[in-house]
Formats: C-alpha cells, structure tokens, sequence
C-alpha cells in the first residue's frame, strides 16, 4: 500500500483459543497482514496458559510492530466461569500490548460486529464473511478466532481514526 500507513492488531480473547489479526491501513484501505490464534491446552495449569498467551501475543507484536490494537471486551452472557477464564486471557494479552506501548481500543462484541457487518446482532457467519470481503481475501479467514480478531482490528478503523498519524 502506498502512502503513510499504520499497522493494527486486532485481538478475539479466550483462555482456550485467543485470535489475533494484523491489518494495515493506508487512508481507507485495509489490507490483511496474517492472522493466527494462540491455543492453550485445558489440561495445563491456569498460570501457564495466560503464560503462553502473554508471550505469543507478545511475539506477534515483535513481528509485525502495530501502533496500536483493537481488543474485544468480555461479554458475560449466562456463563459467568467462561467469562472469568475470557477476562484472564484478556488481561494477559493486554498486558503484552501495555509492554509495548500500544494504543488500545476496546469494544464490546456488538460494537465490532456493528462495525464489520453494519448490525450489532450479525452472526458469526456474517462477520467472516464481511471480513474477507473488506479485506479482500480468496476465503474466510479461520479459525473463527482469527476471523473476530480481524474484526476488532477494523472495528478499531472505524473508531479511532482520530488517532491514525
């Protein structure tokens, strides 16, 4: 992409699977960098696990140097455990992106899918779906970890431009 351009990561939290995307923005285009997501098996120890996304989190941003991140908040729903697990696994991976200086925006899952899809009720299919159209790649991007991230990162476009340098 030509002209002044800013890397964003975007960041799906989840003790279990935590997605992660970096798009590049140059004036209004975006364009998809890579994207991946960090697993960490349940029969390891709590403190390993947020070990492990600290650090490849932290080993994506050495990699590709974002200026800032968009990260998804945690919604509660019914599952109150799930929700407790999703926020330590937040919480680690934004303590990488602290390391490094990050600007962070937050957003609530409705708040990204209102972003992506235009209706903060899309489902899961839809959100894939506008991803890769928006950036313009041959497939859905998988897993569907990788995919939310990616939405948080253009979620973090379109609410942040203030901020692009």
């Amino acid at each position: 992409m030509a002209g002044t351009a800013r890397i964003i990561l975007g960041i799906d939290p989840g003790l279990a699977h935590t997605g992660w995307g970096v798009v590049e923005q140059c004036g209004s285009r975006l364009g998809c960098v890579a994207y991946g997501c960090v697993a960490t098996p349940a029969d390891r120890p709590l403190a390993e696990r947020l070990l492990k996304i600290h650090h490849q989190v932290g080993a994506v941003i050495e990699r590709f140097r974002p200026s800032c991140v968009g990260i998804e908040t945690v919604w509660f729903g019914n599952n109150v455990t799930a929700a407790f697990a999703t926020g330590q696994a937040r919480g680690a991976a934004l303590v990488a992106c602290a390391e490094m200086g990050l600007a962070v925006g937050e957003y609530s899952p409705s708040q990204i899918k209102l972003a992506v899809v235009g209706e903060g009720t899309a489902e899961k299919e839809q959100v894939q779906y506008m991803v890769r159209h928006l950036l313009k790649l041959e497939r859905d991007p998988a897993p569907d970890h990788a995919a939310d991230a990616l939405a948080a990162a253009i979620c973090y476009t379109t609410h942040e431009t203030g901020r692009f340098a």
